[in-house]
């Protein structure tokens, strides 16, 4: 049940303030991970595997977050999250060895996955069925933001030393759960919400489970939407630095300005075009779009051009992943906290397979990532429309109910 407006309003921007917190973190030490890595004489190879364990621990982890949220509450679980992912960012900055960073950067993602499933079950629990799309587009803005504006703070920071921007990503997050503990409300789980899983099962077991849900196919959506996005991003500044030698700021110019759109989109225009065509015409369009800016990038070669096909990536993705979050969530039921979670998993393994795969076909040639991403959302798209045509009456009910 939705609570009272007042409450609602505080506790939707607390989470925003949280979700803000844990990915702006993750954004602020993308500038310095190069020099940062540098010190333990690592490069590349060790940078992607560390990416790598941060989305595995978010998939292992995320199905058990949204489940304990489900039966325990989403407070003291996003606490948790935001208390364990402070330690481990000071963790990382402590680290002497290698490996002590992978498990510090292992904690991280474990710290993300009890934040933001429950989080996203919270905006269902806190907000009208007819407004849950701006809910989730203002959460899905503050993470926008918090990419945006992570990697410029880290940038500023590290002017004091290397380790100082995670020393403030630490303190940030203990803040905002301290924060949490006095001002976010702890709604009690209801009766059906508690008893949804009363048995924990293993990753493997629910991801199975969720093959049967409602559902299915738009958690398979965020997977390969997911994978597309994150094969874009992790070979964007690799494309525009072999075949046009762009200078780091050039780069932050193409990343920044599109993250700053998306976040204006995910703030003002996606409950209007939520409420007018529903989430499922939302995504569809924007497959479309996605794919076409994405094959578009190889057809410009001016800084400009490729500016706004950049831009226009980012429009399509920012309204796909709280169009996604929104159906997912409308199609749940009382399972909130799973079909969170579950969402959360199937964006780790598109985060983990994507720059995995993108930077291996990009060492064949610097043109592949974009065809077979183009390829991939084109295929995700025939499914999509697949999707709904059979499932018109159910789709029609989530606008009407």
């Amino acid at each position: 049940m939705p609570m009272t407006t007042a409450s609602s309003k505080a506790a939707l921007y607390i989470l925003m303030f949280n979700m803000f917190i844990a990915m702006s973190g993750i954004g602020l030490i993308i500038p310095i991970m190069p020099k940062f890595l540098g010190t333990f004489g690592a490069a590349g190879s060790v940078l992607g595997f560390l990416i790598a364990i941060f989305s595995f621990a978010q998939f292992i982890f995320s199905p058990l977050a949204g489940g304990l949220s489900d039966r325990h509450g989403r407070k003291k679980i996003i606490i948790f999250g935001l208390i364990i992912y402070g330690l481990s960012q000071l963790a990382f900055s402590l680290s002497t060895e290698i490996w002590m960073l992978f498990i510090a950067r292992f904690f991280s993602g474990f710290g993300s996955a009890f934040i933001v499933p429950p989080m996203m079950a919270f905006v269902a629990d806190i907000t009208a069925y007819e407004d849950r799309g701006r809910g989730m587009g203002l959460l899905g803005a503050s993470m926008s933001l918090g990419f945006m504006i992570g990697p410029a703070i880290g940038g500023f920071l590290s002017a004091v030393s290397l380790e100082f921007p995670f020393y403030v990503a630490a303190s940030a997050a203990i803040f905002a759960a301290v924060l949490s503990i006095f001002i976010l409300p702890n709604p009690t789980p209801t009766a059906s919400q508690a008893n949804s899983m009363k048995k924990q099962d293993h990753i493997l077991a629910q991801l199975v489970q969720s093959t049967k849900t409602s559902y299915f196919i738009i958690l398979l959506i965020m997977f390969v939407f997911s994978f597309g996005l994150a094969n874009y991003q992790s070979t964007i500044s690799l494309y525009v630095d072999h075949k046009y030698g762009y200078t780091p700021s050039q780069i932050a110019v193409l990343i920044t300005v599109g993250g700053f759109v998306g976040v204006v989109i995910q703030t003002f225009v996606i409950n209007p075009l939520f409420k007018r065509f529903g989430e499922m015409k939302v995504i569809l369009f924007n497959l479309v779009l996605a794919a076409i800016s994405m094959i578009c990038i190889l057809a410009v070669n001016t800084f400009w051009t490729i500016l706004a096909v950049a831009t226009v990536f980012s429009i399509a993705t920012s309204l796909l992943r709280p169009a996604v979050n929104t159906l997912v969530s409308k199609l749940a039921g009382n399972e909130q906290g799973f079909a969170a979670g579950m969402m959360n998993a199937y964006m780790s393994l598109g985060n983990m397979a994507g720059p995995a795969v993108a930077g291996y076909i990009f060492d064949i040639n610097i043109t592949f990532p974009y065809m077979v991403g183009t390829t991939i959302l084109l295929i995700c798209f025939g499914i999509a429309s697949f999707w709904s045509r059979r499932n018109k009456v159910l789709l029609e009910e989530t606008r009407t109910t």
